[in-house]
């Protein structure tokens, strides 16, 4: 319920006292009758009607909080809100009444309710001692409880140090083998037999490095009957530098990467392109993951002489910026609630960007610690600004290799974390989000689920660059005391190896989310990964190598009947390739992939309707060379306005928000543009040309070469005459030519269903 109040909630809170006299008169001490009045009738209506706009001190409408009597009777910004001397004429009875204003906003009180008001108000306003703590218990969605509640939440728990079950299977290849086997039997399954080796083979290098196989990589492996076979494939994988790239498009997904700024200039983040190469490297390095996170998170703090760690920071850049914002403090803030947000989702699980405006509606997040997260960042500058002169201006330094060389020149640059100075702007909870309303300072400190504690900080020297604030943070989440850094980064590698998660939702550890499928699996690679210095190919390994991970994706009808959907890992999921390695294996089947790594992005020709549709057609697209047009899709420059599309139409990333999991839709653009666009006519010609530089002229051998090159495992007898059939038939019945009828051909391949899943 809304009282009698300024109409500008921002006003700040009048300082109009209550006299202790009337204060110290409450008569529900002194009648029992009128303190049973206030506790079951009027502090019920208080909470239904009154306490959502009027019960925190930091979110307080028009400067009035109903929680305690001496708060009536000090008012807000219009008086008091009840009058003892007077009190027929009070505020709060006018409200009520509709006289003078209109309240609650949403509907009159009914004649009953008013008439208890109207005796409350008139019997002097008895309260009972305590129901101020009881009122703002109510008010705040039962926060308090929701955080008792969440001490028991499985994600909040210690990593537990969990040990593989005894399961007596020869099925056991790797510790992850026996946690799932323990699941099945107990529920009566079996794990699918193992797939044959060409469909490992192909399953592992999309899973490893997000390419096909080539017809002597599977010729080789088929060959190999070496009981370390398979286990020499993975090694080979994870050295590969396709890995860093493949494994990199998934990280760059959930920071939003993109090298534009969005709205509708969009114009180019410069060399935002090195803090991709900067994920590559680190993933090949197989850098610790929790060195990885302080680099993105203080690299500037942590290492400033250090080229990748002034890179890494970047991360603070990669979100959409808005060049001429109406509201240039309100800009800032949004701009450090998509950081505050994103680091709280990549690298925690939590939710806890909704605790901007209010106390978070599910999670036990109270809207003071999403403040106290983002007092951490509040010393940042904002990304950029746009002058009087429409000159923009960005967060941009040398490297600091190049410093060292005492020259720099216009490409030894970064974009990178910049802060006002050693001392932060101070941080307040804002009202509504309002970077005009200002609450109850704050200090930097971590969310009371994961314990709350006020963050020690140390004072930075005068003049430094930063304030340090950063750094702690980073610590925090990189600890292993975290119980949820270790668990989110392992379920996101379960998941991008498997389609889903041991956690469904892998962003989301909140208390609404799915549990764990096999909460002790989760925990057994978290610790893992700890022990293991916080190596990720010790992961991505020991699952490459499981008998879980090289189960054929065949359907049990039993396992369909208990299982349906898969929960239990009883047979490996069939999924469709995403937007990029359908893109670069259609390169690489063609035969002009070109593999050349690192350095600023690449254009593609881009289709004219394409272009068209910009407000400036053709505004921030550039022409690379050809060679450089055929380079991986990781490479071409991501503009958020205009995208590629071939990775348009197979759903790739939304990139203004993080990413964790992209849809896997099946629409008729894609069987359009798969048959019809100028990127697919072109790759069937060449991939028709390259079939005859390699094999000559002979129709049967161009078929084998084309189908091995699609399917990458050897083509039937049956599936080659077919591709003969029709080569005669285009041929015969409608009048093309050889040439023609190849590349029709080579086009029909492009567009198997067998071509764009793995299984």
């Amino acid at each position: 319920m809304l009282l009698p109040i300024a109409l500008n909630a921002q006003t700040p809170r009048a300082e109009t006292k209550a006299t202790p006299d009337a204060v110290a008169s409450n008569p529900a001490r002194e009648d029992p009758a009128l303190a049973r009045l206030f506790e079951n009738r009027v502090a019920p209506l208080l909470r239904q009607h009154c306490l959502k706009c009027h019960g925190q001190e930091e979110s307080l409408r028009g400067g009035l909080s109903l929680v305690s009597r001496e708060d009536v009777l000090r008012g807000g910004d219009s008086g008091p809100a009840v009058d003892l001397k007077t009190p027929g004429e009070s505020l709060l009875l006018e409200a009520v009444h509709y006289d003078s204003f209109e309240m609650p906003p949403d509907g009159k009180l009914k004649d009953e309710e008013i008439a208890i008001f109207e005796r409350w108000v008139r019997s002097g306003l008895p309260w009972t001692p305590g129901a101020e703590r009881s009122s703002r218990r109510a008010e705040d969605n039962g926060m308090q409880e929701r955080l008792e509640a969440a001490a028991h939440h499985w994600a909040y728990q210690p990593i537990a140090n969990s040990v593989p079950p005894f399961v007596d299977s020869d099925r056991i290849s790797t510790p992850i083998d026996a946690f799932i086997l323990r699941r099945l039997h107990d529920k009566g399954l079996s794990l699918a037999p193992e797939a044959d080796k060409a469909t490992l083979l192909r399953r592992v290098y999309y899973s490893v490095t997000g390419l096909p196989p080539s017809p002597s990589d599977v010729r080789t492996f088929l060959a190999d009957d070496a009981p370390d076979a398979w286990e020499r494939v993975v090694d080979r994988l994870l050295a590969s530098p396709q890995y860093g790239e493949h494994w990199a498009r998934h990280w760059l997904d959930l920071v939003r990467f993109a090298e534009t700024n969005s709205y509708e200039r969009d114009a180019a983040k410069p060399f935002a392109w090195r803090y991709r190469d900067y994920v590559i490297r680190s993933f090949n390095s197989d850098k610790p993951y929790d060195q990885f996170i302080r680099e993105q998170l203080a690299g500037d703090e942590i290492d400033p002489r250090s080229d990748d760690a002034l890179i890494a920071t970047g991360f603070y850049r990669l979100g959409i910026w808005d060049d001429e914002p109406v509201d240039r403090e309100q800009a800032l803030y949004d701009q450090l609630d998509d950081i505050v947000a994103t680091t709280g989702q990549v690298f925690l699980g939590i939710n806890i960007g909704c605790a901007r405006c209010h106390e978070h509606k599910i999670d036990p997040i109270p809207q003071e610690d999403y403040y106290r997260f983002l007092a951490f960042f509040n010393g940042i500058t904002p990304y950029g600004i746009r002058d009087a002169k429409s000159v923009e201006r960005f967060s941009v330094r040398p490297l600091p290799s190049a410093s060292h060389k005492g020259t720099t020149s216009k490409d030894d640059r970064v974009l990178c974390v910049t802060e006002v100075g050693s001392r932060p702007r101070p941080t307040h909870v804002l009202i509504r989000g309002s970077a005009a309303a200002r609450g109850k300072p704050v200090t930097p400190g971590f969310p009371q689920i994961l314990g709350g504690a006020d963050a020690t900080l140390t004072p930075a020297a005068e003049g430094a660059a930063s304030c340090g604030r950063r750094r702690i943070l980073a610590d925090w989440i990189a600890s292993p005391d975290n119980p949820l850094t270790a668990r989110v980064i392992v379920n996101r590698i379960w998941q991008y190896h498997f389609g889903k998660g041991l956690v469904r939702t892998p962003s989301d550890f909140g208390v609404s989310s799915p549990p764990p499928t096999h909460p002790e699996l989760l925990d057994y690679l978290a610790g893992e990964l700890i022990a293991g210095g916080w190596r990720l190919k010790r992961i991505h390994r020991m699952i490459l190598l499981s008998s879980v991970y090289r189960a054929s994706s065949s359907i049990d009808p039993k396992a369909q009947s208990i299982d349906p959907s898969n929960e239990l890992f009883g047979r490996f999921p069939s999924r469709r390739l995403e937007a990029e390695s359908i893109r670069d294996s259609i390169l690489a089947v063609r035969g002009d992939l070109n593999l050349q790594m690192g350095g600023p992005s690449v254009f593609t020709k881009m289709p004219a309707a394409v272009l068209a549709g910009q407000s400036r057609p053709g505004s921030g697209w550039g022409k690379s060379p050809v060679d450089q047009q055929v380079r991986r899709t990781i490479y071409i420059h991501v503009k958020r306005s205009l995208v590629v599309p071939i990775v348009a139409a197979f759903d790739g990333a939304d990139t203004d928000t993080s990413c964790p999991s992209r849809f896997v839709s099946t629409q008729p653009t894609q069987a359009l543009l798969m048959l019809n666009s100028d990127f697919l006519q072109e790759s069937s010609r060449r991939f028709a040309a390259d079939l005859r530089r390699c094999v000559g002229d002979n129709e049967e051998a161009l078929v084998c070469a084309g189908l091995w090159r699609v399917l990458q495992r050897p083509p039937s007898r049956k599936e080659v005459e077919r591709g003969l059939a029709f080569l005669r038939r285009m041929v015969q019945q409608h009048g093309v030519g050889e040439a023609r009828a190849l590349q029709y051909y080579c086009l029909l391949l492009l567009n198997l269903n067998e071509f764009v899943y793995i299984h």
